[in-house]
């Protein structure tokens, strides 16, 4: 699985959620108080290392995390800097909802904000199949010779 890298100064000033807003979905970045529901949702949908990733992206002063809400439950989430710095991921959304655009949202919501910190460049680390998604929404490219991923020092790496 190849890691991508996007181009922070080359994304726009602004994205518009107004799509979102009129389904009463909205995009916040979570405070950590918010930290139990966020990585249940998390384990629940998807796995306990990601759900170990959102707790650390979580608990800064300043989370790197962002969530999607509708009437007050978490339905999708994206991190930046939760593993690596410069690094986006994990990221997800309840299946149910996947054809709102909300992967396109948060994913725009944790690029901005990384390059607001001072990133110019981000990571998308082991993209497998979404490969074509972040091509086509922040037109990151393929990393060459990125065989071996930052999470292959973990104590269960396959």
């Amino acid at each position: 699985m190849p890691d991508m890298l996007v181009k922070l100064y080359n994304l726009p000033e602004e994205f518009s959620l107004d799509y979102l807003s009129e389904k009463g979905i909205y995009i916040k970045r979570p405070l950590p108080p918010d930290i139990h529901q966020v990585t249940k949702f998390v384990r629940v949908h998807f796995s306990e290392a990601w759900a170990s990733e959102v707790s650390v992206a979580l608990t800064k002063v300043n989370p790197t995390c962002f969530i999607a809400i509708k009437n007050k439950k978490v339905i999708g989430f994206a991190c930046f800097d939760a593993t690596a710095k410069g690094f986006f991921g994990p990221t997800g959304v309840d299946e149910n909802y996947r054809s709102y655009g909300i992967g396109k949202a948060l994913l725009m919501k944790c690029l901005l904000a990384m390059r607001d910190e001072g990133y110019a460049y981000a990571i998308i680390g082991g993209v497998d199949k979404a490969q074509p998604f972040y091509e086509k929404v922040c037109q990151a490219i393929v990393i060459p010779n990125t065989n071996q991923t930052v999470y292959s020092r973990m104590i269960q790496y396959n």
